[in-house]
């Protein structure tokens, strides 16, 4: 039997966790009795009641002061009883047989871990193009971010030292590069289906540029 932690980390996440869970026992229920399955959430102080609709779904519920993505899935981790850890945002939907893919993906002894193809929950034209570039970027280069459903075995991981929480911003971004030296990483086809909400405040365009620009002062400083 394999097992899957899968860790959430969540900030006042109310109204998007129960779409979210249900995503996951769809995909749970297309594996079956094969898979012990467990579900993380770690919550960073939430303003609303999202720890104890995490708990009514049936979640492990952890509660940090600390508003902190990298800090909370590194709690998580801690807690974990998995042999293969994934990593998905609140607002993120596995597919339906997202599960099988990882399952499948991690037979291969020298895969380390990997993501999934990512598209958003938009009908913005601009969007489904930074997806077809985030899809070749996950296959070509191996870089994956934080809503592509990052997922790793907990051996590696552990050896990697988790999330670097010394940064505030990337740590996704950084996790997946040092990952990504520790063993072969898969692309899986998912799609997981991704919250556009990110985007709608300053518009797709806006918002890409300055995920752009974050991205460019990572690889800058990380260079140094």
């Amino acid at each position: 039997m394999s097992s899957i932690s899968i860790i959430i980390p969540a900030l006042n996440e109310s109204a998007n966790l129960s779409a979210t869970f249900a995503a996951i026992r769809s995909a749970a229920d297309s594996v079956g009795s094969s898979l012990s399955l467990e579900i993380i959430v770690v919550d960073a102080n939430s303003d609303d009641n999202t720890a104890e609709l995490a708990q009514t779904l049936g979640a492990k519920v952890l509660i940090t002061p600390r508003r902190q993505r990298a800090h909370q899935l590194n709690l998580g981790t801690l807690s974990a009883s998995g042999e293969v850890l994934l990593f998905l945002h609140a607002d993120t939907h596995l597919p339906p047989h997202g599960l099988d893919q990882i399952m499948a993906a991690m037979k291969d002894n020298e895969v380390a871990g990997g993501g999934f193809v990512r598209f958003f929950d938009s009908p913005s034209k601009f969007l489904g193009f930074t997806r077809h570039l985030a899809t070749w970027r996950s296959r070509n280069l191996g870089v994956f971010l934080g809503d592509q459903g990052i997922f790793v075995r907990r051996s590696i991981c552990e050896a990697l030292g988790g999330f670097d929480e010394t940064r505030v911003l990337c740590e996704d971004l950084d996790f997946s590069r040092r990952l990504r030296s520790s063993g072969r990483v898969v692309a899986l086809p998912g799609p997981l289906i991704s919250s556009a909400r990110r985007f709608e405040r300053l518009g797709p365009f806006r918002q890409t540029l300055i995920d752009l620009w974050l991205t460019a002062k990572y690889f800058i400083f990380s260079a140094r």
